[in-house]
């Protein structure tokens, strides 16, 4: 006669940790853990509390209202974090595009290559009358003046061909133009009787790469200028 082993067998305790697994502890910091913090200290509060001077309705609600609030602002910061990253990424994005891009950002230098040079004007307010005056920096003399007359407040881009005297024509007809090198130039801006202060040189540079952090943000790096900020471009050519 066969014999049947009715015995159940045994569940061993790694198939038992499989098919119950333990719940994640909370991150530290999150609202979870905060939550559950509350909880706990509620409890205990509960467990402890005099049966002669229990604790009141009033008391208990107020406690969970304070539960609410905190974790109202922890989901709040949450999703605050998490708009920053994206507009983070968004701003990586839009900076990538401007590799390689001509922009005018503020200082007062000036390249000129072959009769062609890029500067600008950024005012704050409306000017009647704005000069940019152009000077040599190994004499430290103004070389030319650049007539702008009335402008409205805005990004003014210039195109200089360093022509100082269009009246003298070199054999060829062109205007007699200072040499190729580095130039200065400051900008006198006036409305009435008043030099606005508000009036800011611009330089042109060209957007080599793009650097992001965490901690700094998104940066683009110009060969000229060096590193500057999305906030620092006031126009891009």
């Amino acid at each position: 006669m066969s014999t049947v082993n009715s015995a159940p067998a045994l569940v061993s305790p790694d198939l038992l940790a499989t098919v119950n697994p333990k719940k994640a502890s909370a991150v530290d910091g999150s609202v979870e853990a905060d939550t559950n913090k509350f909880m706990t200290l509620l409890v205990t509060q509960l467990k402890n509390q005099d049966p002669m001077n229990p604790l009141d309705n009033a008391q208990l609600t107020s406690q969970l209202a304070q539960l609410s609030t905190v974790t109202g602002v922890n989901k709040l910061n949450t999703t605050l974090e998490s708009l920053k990253s994206s507009y983070q990424s968004s701003e990586a994005l839009q900076a990538s595009n401007l590799i390689g891009h001509g922009v005018l950002v503020a200082g007062n230098a000036i390249a000129l290559s072959g009769g062609k040079a890029i500067l600008g004007v950024d005012l704050a307010t409306a000017a009647d009358n704005v000069q940019v005056i152009i000077t040599d920096p190994s004499t430290g003399k103004d070389v030319q003046t650049i007539e702008l007359g009335k402008q409205a407040a805005g990004t003014i881009p210039i195109a200089w061909d360093g022509v100082v005297d269009p009246t003298k024509v070199n054999a060829d007809g062109t205007g007699v133009a200072l040499k190729d090198g580095k130039y200065q130039f400051r900008v006198v801006a006036t409305a009435g009787a008043d030099q606005l202060k508000d009036a800011t040189a611009l330089t042109f540079d060209s957007v080599a790469s793009v650097t992001t952090s965490a901690t700094n943000g998104v940066k683009l790096n110009l060969p000229n200028k060096g590193v500057v900020s999305l906030a620092d471009i006031k126009q891009i050519l």
